[in-house]
C-alpha cells in the first residue's frame, strides 16, 4: 500500500531548498483564507491543499455550474447538477486528495459586516473574487489588521498578481485608487482561458508559499500583468505605499465601513444578488410553499426554484440570488413575492 505519511507525500517538496523540512513545518501550521471559489479561487485552494498549508479557509457566496467546468478545477458534473455551493464541493473535493489538512468552508458573502468573523485567526488572505469592491473590502481589512494578502484576477488571455505587504508596500489603493471606470471586461463578455487562470494561481500561491517559510526576501513586489494569448508581459513597481493613499496612508476605510454598500447587487450570469437581511430560512416548509408556483428542490446547502422564466436560488441565511435579470427591481419583486420581506 502506498504511504500517506506527511514525510513521503511532501518529499519531493521539502527536496526543494527553499522549502526544506522546516518550511514544511511552518506550511503545517499556516492559516490561510481564500476569499472567492470560482476559477481562480478554485485553482489556488487545490495548490494550497497539495503544499500541505495547514488549515483553509474557503469562503465563497455561488454555486456551481456547468459552466463552471471549463475553468475551476475542483468541481464536477456531479457538483454542479446537484447545485452545489462552491466552498462546500471544494472542501469535499480536497478532502479527497488530502485529508491531512483542514479545510473549514463558509458558503458566505464578504460583507463589511462579516468580514472581521469569516477572516478571524487567518495569517494570510488570497484573492480569488471577481470584482473590485470585494477586493477593496479586503484591502481595507488587511490594511487596518497588517495582514498580509495577495491581490489576483483573470479574465481572457489576460492575468495579473500584486503581493500586498501593509506598511511595507503599496496596498490595493495605491495601485488603484479608484475601482477601474467605463467598461470592464469579465468572464461572462470576454471569455476566459483556463490556462490563463492556473497561471494567474500558480504565481499567487508561488508567492504565498515564500510568505509562509519565511522568505520575505524573494517576494515579488511590483504588480505583474501577463497575456499568455499575445504574449505579453510587464511589470509596475509598487515597492513602497503611496504617499496619500486613501488606505494605508490616511487609514480611511470607507469600504470596510460600508459606505454606500448595496444589498442588492449584479452577479454576472445575467443574475442579481440579495442579501438585505439575515433570516433563517426552513427549505423543507419554503419547498412547500413554493412548490404550487414553480419546480422545486433543494439539499442541505441551497434551494432551487424554478417560477418562469427566472431560477431562483436561496440559501440558509435567507440570501437569494435571482437569475434570469439584470434588473434590482424585478429580483426584490420576486423575492418579496416568493421568501416575503
Amino acid at each position: 500500500m502506498t504511504s500517506l505519511e506527511p514525510d513521503e507525500r511532501y518529499s519531493r517538496q521539502v527536496l526543494f531548498r527553499g522549502i526544506g523540512p522546516e518550511g514544511q513545518r511552518r506550511l503545517a501550521e499556516a492559516r490561510v483564507a481564500v476569499v472567492g471559489c470560482g476559477a481562480t479561487g478554485s485553482a489556488i485552494a487545490s495548490l494550497l491543499a497539495r503544499a500541505g498549508v495547514g488549515t483553509l479557509r474557503i469562503i465563497d457566496r455561488d454555486y456551481v455550474e456547468p459552466s463552471n467546468l471549463q475553468r475551476q478545477t475542483l468541481f464536477d458534473e456531479a457538483d454542479a447538477a446537484e447545485s452545489l455551493p462552491k466552498a462546500i464541493a471544494a472542501a469535499r473535493r480536497i478532502a479527497a486528495f488530502n485529508s491531512q489538512i483542514v479545510v473549514e468552508p463558509q458558503v458566505a458573502d464578504l460583507t463589511p459586516d462579516n468580514i472581521a468573523a469569516l477572516l478571524e485567526g487567518m495569517q494570510l488572505i488570497l484573492d480569488g473574487t471577481d470584482n473590485f469592491e470585494t477586493r477593496y473590502l479586503i484591502n481595507d481589512f488587511a490594511v487596518q489588521a497588517s495582514l498580509p494578502w495577495i491581490y489576483t484576477a483573470a479574465v481572457g488571455s489576460y492575468g495579473v498578481s500584486l503581493n500586498i505587504l501593509p506598511g511595507k508596500t503599496a496596498c490595493l489603493a495605491c495601485v488603484f485608487p479608484d475601482s477601474p471606470r467605463g467598461a470592464i471586461e469579465t468572464c461572462e463578455t470576454a471569455g476566459i482561458l483556463n490556462s490563463a487562470v492556473n497561471l494567474a494561481a500558480s504565481i499567487a500561491v508561488t508567492e504565498a508559499l515564500k510568505l509562509m517559510v519565511g522568505a520575505e526576501e524573494q517576494l515579488r513586489r511590483t504588480l505583474l500583468s501577463f497575456d499568455v494569448w499575445h504574449n505579453q508581459r510587464a511589470e509596475v513597481g509598487a515597492s513602497k505605499p503611496r504617499i496619500g493613499c486613501r488606505a494605508c496612508g490616511l487609514k480611511d476605510f470607507v469600504h470596510l465601513a460600508g459606505e454606500g454598500r448595496p444589498h442588492i447587487t449584479l452577479c454576472g450570469r445575467n443574475s442579481v444578488q440579495i442579501h438585505e437581511r439575515h433570516r433563517p430560512l426552513d427549505f423543507a416548509e419554503m419547498s412547500q410553499r413554493l412548490s404550487p408556483h414553480g419546480a422545486v428542490r433543494h439539499n442541505a446547502f441551497v434551494l432551487k426554484f424554478w417560477p418562469e422564466p427566472y431560477e431562483v436560488t436561496l440559501f440558509p441565511d435567507g440570501r437569494a440570488i435571482i437569475k434570469g435579470t439584470t434588473d434590482t427591481a424585478v429580483a426584490r419583486s420576486l423575492y418579496a413575492r416568493y421568501v416575503g420581506n
